[in-house]
């Protein structure tokens, strides 16, 4: 069984996670050139990016928990410090988007609390299988978010800067943790279970869309 000395850091990283306001270790990205004369959005392309930036936000909550419990989960002292510290770089994430959701007067997903104990219940099967099928389960989870990002890029409002800023370079810092992942010996997930993360993805996507 857990002690409590390990459980106690777990349950405070799902707090700050769930309730806690995101504290950002780096500066919110901002547009490379921004406009003279701003287009303002319409109430429709508000209403559009909040939608989208809700379900961003919502991959950042699952990104803590599944970082948080591969950390919990392993024995070895470098893997944990990985997680860590990618949980940290995480946080700055799900900083970024709640600070976009605040300015488009839209609200984070009424069903986080579940995504979060989803993510981290398919984080602590995996990093109980072991370290290489820890580090699989994050670099499909990466590969299968950056793709998401960019489409997003795609989706968001042209006149949205603000968020394809953040969007921009969530999607860079994705790409990385699933190379560093794969450097650090990621098993190759076999296709039924990408498919089957793949097809999990889509329904929350979905959901947090609109609750």
């Amino acid at each position: 069984m857990p002690s409590m000395n390990t459980l106690i850091p777990v349950i405070d990283a799902a707090l700050r996670t769930l309730f806690a306001q995101p504290r950002a270790s780096r500066p919110c990205p901002q547009p490379m050139v921004l406009d003279e004369h701003p287009v303002a959005l319409t109430a429709a392309e508000i209403a559009h990016a909040g939608a989208l930036m809700r379900v961003n936000h919502v991959g950042e909550v699952c990104a803590q928990a599944l970082y948080t419990a591969g950390a919990w989960a392993t024995n070895h002292a470098t893997t944990k410090a990985h997680f860590l510290a990618a949980a940290k770089e995480e946080t700055d994430h799900l900083a970024w988007t709640q600070t976009r959701l605040d300015e488009l007067g839209a609200r984070p997903s009424l069903l986080n609390p579940l995504w979060y104990a989803g993510a981290f219940g398919l984080g602590l099967i995996a990093g109980k299988l072991g370290d290489a099928v820890s580090y699989g389960f994050v670099a499909e989870t990466e590969a299968q978010v950056e793709a998401h990002l960019h489409s997003h890029l795609g989706l968001l409002p042209a006149g949205d800067h603000a968020s394809r800023a953040i969007v921009a370079q969530m999607q860079a810092d994705e790409a990385r943790h699933g190379q560093e992942a794969r450097a650090l010996g990621a098993m190759d997930l076999p296709a039924p279970v990408k498919a089957l993360m793949a097809a999990a993805a889509k329904v929350m996507t979905k959901t947090a869309h609109h609750i």
